[in-house]
């Protein structure tokens, strides 16, 4: 590794190692390197335990009304390969890839090595300087993709979004109930409330069980005033059809 493409890296990270091999180990594909143990292939493996748990660490400190299913779906989605590259590009990571001839564009670089440079980029920070400061690495290049993907996920899935604020306000969980359904079998239409403690939510039809279940979330939601009328009404019109 050249001391200009060191300099170049440490940059882009924001952090100067102490080791630098480290370093050139994390960014050096497999492709160009004398052996695999040469590779940042190891590294890869040591950095997805270990982005796992700073994740982990944060969506549970960030979200404290989320259930367990919820900070799973939302975890597992922010350190996917799809983030991961994603987070790689945008911060100039795969720029700064040691590769072989054998890859001939960046730009269409495989999702699979964009997210393994990142992953063994944060092994070195985090042999290199220990956890608090791999720690702050993560967070600073993942936490605008751990706040897009939770809201993203809570827009759709509105019966997570009042589950947790009847638990956490209500006292109680909330029980969905098949008031009718309409229509020729293989054009149904369903009509659906729910309950929450004894009080009944205004019902909600749709063209199967899952989208009245949602729409009803989305009418009790609004009744709570957790929701007011217009982000109900969009969200109405955004609901998928197989939802």
């Amino acid at each position: 590794m050249t001391s200009e493409l060191r300099a170049r890296a440490e940059a882009i990270l924001g952090y100067t190692f102490q080791n630098g091999d480290l370093l050139k180990e994390a960014l050096t594909h497999s492709s160009i390197a004398d052996s695999r143990l040469k590779s940042n292939e190891r590294m890869e493996f040591l950095g997805d335990a270990v982005l796992d748990l700073i994740v982990c660490e944060a969506l549970y400190k960030k979200f404290p009304s989320y259930l367990e299913g919820d900070l799973t779906k939302v975890k597992s989605a922010v350190v996917s390969r799809r983030t991961c590259a994603e987070v790689s590009k945008e911060t100039g990571l795969v720029d700064i890839l040691i590769i072989g001839k054998g890859i001939h564009s960046r730009e269409q670089m495989p999702s699979s090595l964009a997210a393994a440079v990142y992953e063994s980029i944060v092994a070195s920070i985090y042999l290199d300087g220990g956890f608090e400061v791999v720690k702050a690495y993560v967070l600073r290049t993942m936490n605008p993709k751990i706040d897009q993907i939770a809201s993203t996920m809570h827009q759709q899935n509105f019966k997570a979004v009042l589950q947790q604020h009847a638990q956490k306000s209500l006292g109680g969980t909330p029980v969905y109930e098949l008031l009718d359904e309409k229509g020729p079998d293989h054009s149904k239409c369903f009509e659906v409330c729910v309950v929450v403690d004894g009080r009944r939510f205004t019902s909600a039809w749709g063209p199967n069980k899952k989208q009245a279940e949602q729409k009803a979330a989305l009418l009790a939601l609004e009744e709570l005033e957790v929701l007011d009328k217009d982000e109900v009404d969009e969200a109405f019109q955004n609901l998928p059809d197989d939802e």
